[in-house]
């Protein structure tokens, strides 16, 4: 599934080989037993984190941005509801931390929500705010890989 604005499509190359190192990454047999936090592929190029945590109504968050790379988000154990919207216009919640490269984004009416099960991804570019960790049906504990690919 690939939602964007066709304006944005030739800005995105989900098949370059800074994503297909995210691919293999994400194949590995092991990616249950990885220890949690940051988990090397190539460099600052691609990396991924190693995250587990309990889903909350989304209610309680605000969309996530980042403007230096693309989050895979892979839902290794465990099911939530994404949400997630265009990031240009939206009102700024928590200003933009080049650091952390990642900002908060003020959740607009409607937005757009997926529900993302364990052996599936969502892809989100810059462009794309989004709201992870939200509950679907009720409060669940999982255990997600997001994989950074630099833009």
């Amino acid at each position: 599934m690939l939602v964007t604005p066709l304006s944005s499509i030739t800005d995105n190359d989900y098949l370059s080989e800074r994503f297909r190192k995210a691919y293999a990454f994400l194949a590995r047999p092991d990616l249950c037993d990885l220890p949690l936090g940051r988990n090397g592929i190539d460099g600052d190029e691609v990396y991924a984190n190693v995250l587990e945590y309990d889903t909350v109504p989304a209610a309680e968050k605000e969309l996530e941005a980042h403007h230096d790379y693309y989050d895979v988000q892979y839902m290794a154990s465990g099911e939530e509801m994404l949400q997630y919207a265009t990031a240009d216009g939206l009102a700024t919640v928590q200003a933009y931390d080049a650091v952390d490269d990642y900002c908060l984004l003020k959740t607009p009416e409607p937005v757009t929500s997926i529900a993302l099960h364990a052996g599936e991804l969502a892809i989100f570019a810059p462009e794309d705010a989004h709201k992870p960790g939200c509950t679907l049906i009720e409060p669940t504990h999982v255990r997600k890989i997001v994989v950074k690919v630099r833009a």
